[in-house]
């Protein structure tokens, strides 16, 4: 962690004061590796009927088949009673359904127990979910919604088309007149995720070079984390490259350091560099929680256990690029834990500057409905 000299560093929570608590689904089959596999599930739920339906949606008390919701802003799924449903599955958005690990879900509200509509309603192209984690990187950044088991998704602009920043009121501006030069959002935010501490309170330097440095290596790591843009590549011109084609559902998952070399069953790949094997979050290696989600076997006879019937060639190259990024992110935490704070900003000197604490009303989500949403059975909803 990066050091300093003093210890009255403002909390994440008064930065970025408007935050939401994470999805909780209810129900894993809405999520899968592949769109083609939601597909698959959803029609094999429509074509069951009765209480063979109700079965295999594996009710909770927040959601039956019979359970009435609007819809999720921005997504024209159906909204009367699945019970009642017909017609395709609603196309499959991408989301963030662990570390490092992404997914598609149906973004049905009907199958969602607790959806946080606040969150669609101000996902798209433009913004960034900042991500509390447990374990491991105390900051988690994704271009796509968040829907794993985590600490608060705080959102780094408070509308769509990064408009109005999630920040505390004049925070960019005071710091670019401390700093002498210009402070954006995602600066801002970069700088988070280099300096958070797993207390969430982010020591602010108050050295143009040291935040320079810091907000350099933030955003090489939002760039890794979102994957967004150019492919990354390794230094040197290395790529890891399958050896030996992967099992269907691999079994055994272990690593040659010697040779460099990713074994799953008698599947390989290499070179795969120690920083990407040996890359956790808290006790577990992201390499593996990722491809034991896509060979755990569920309950027969459940909406899970539909998969694909051999390994999908996009999950391996999807795996080729987890291990380049895993790489690369492992050599910029390293830069990061050496990054020194001996000049620091303060919660005290934010507060004198009337920075914080942030107004209330900037720690609740802002009105941003500019379309209609419809409604459980067609009505419209109102905000």
């Amino acid at each position: 962690m990066p050091g300093v000299t003093r210890d009255d560093a403002p909390l994440l929570a008064d930065l970025m004061p408007w935050s939401v608590a994470p999805l909780r689904l209810g129900r894993g089959w809405p999520t899968a590796p592949e769109p083609a596999t939601l597909k698959t599930r959803w029609d094999a739920l429509l074509k069951a009927e009765g209480p063979d339906r109700e079965t295999l949606f594996e009710p909770t008390r927040a959601r039956t088949v019979h359970s009435a919701v609007a819809q999720l802003p921005g997504q024209p799924s159906g909204t009367e009673p699945l019970a009642d449903a017909s017609g395709p599955c609603p196309a499959p958005v991408r989301v963030l359904a662990a570390p490092f690990d992404e997914q598609w879900l149906i973004p049905d509200h009907r199958l969602i127990d607790t959806a946080r509509p606040e969150l669609w309603r101000v996902a798209d192209d433009h913004q960034v979910f900042a991500v509390e984690s447990p374990e491991g990187m105390p900051l988690l950044t994704t271009s796509l919604l968040p829907t794993l088991r985590a600490g608060r998704i705080r959102p780094l602009y408070r509308r769509p088309g990064g408009a109005e920043p999630n920040l505390a009121p004049g925070l960019p501006a005071y710091l670019a007149d401390r700093l002498g030069r210009d402070v954006t959002p995602p600066d801002v935010l970069a700088w988070a995720l280099t300096a958070i501490r797993p207390d969430r309170t982010v020591p602010l330097t108050a050295d143009p070079d040291v935040w320079a440095r810091g907000v350099d290596l933030g955003h090489r790591a939002l760039w890794l984390l979102r994957r967004h843009g150019d492919r990354p590549k390794l230094p040197g011109g290395r790529r890891p490259y399958v050896r030996a084609p992967l099992p269907a559902r691999p079994r055994t998952v272990h690593y040659d350091p010697d040779g460099e070399t990713l074994h799953l069953d008698e599947g390989r790949i290499s070179p795969v560099p120690p920083e990407a094997w040996d890359f956790t979050m808290g006790d577990v290696r992201v390499l593996e929680a990722w491809t034991a989600a896509r060979t755990r076997q569920a309950e027969p006879g459940t909406l899970a256990a539909i998969t694909p019937p051999a390994w999908p060639q996009p999950r391996t190259s999807e795996l080729l690029e987890l291990i380049t990024i895993l790489a690369l992110l492992a050599d910029v935490r390293t830069q990061q834990a050496t990054l020194e704070i001996r000049t620091q900003i303060t919660t005290t000197d934010l507060t004198t500057a009337g920075v914080l604490p942030p107004p209330e009303t900037s720690r609740r989500p802002a009105s941003v409905l500019d379309h209609h949403e419809e409604g459980p059975a067609g009505q419209f909803t109102l905000l």
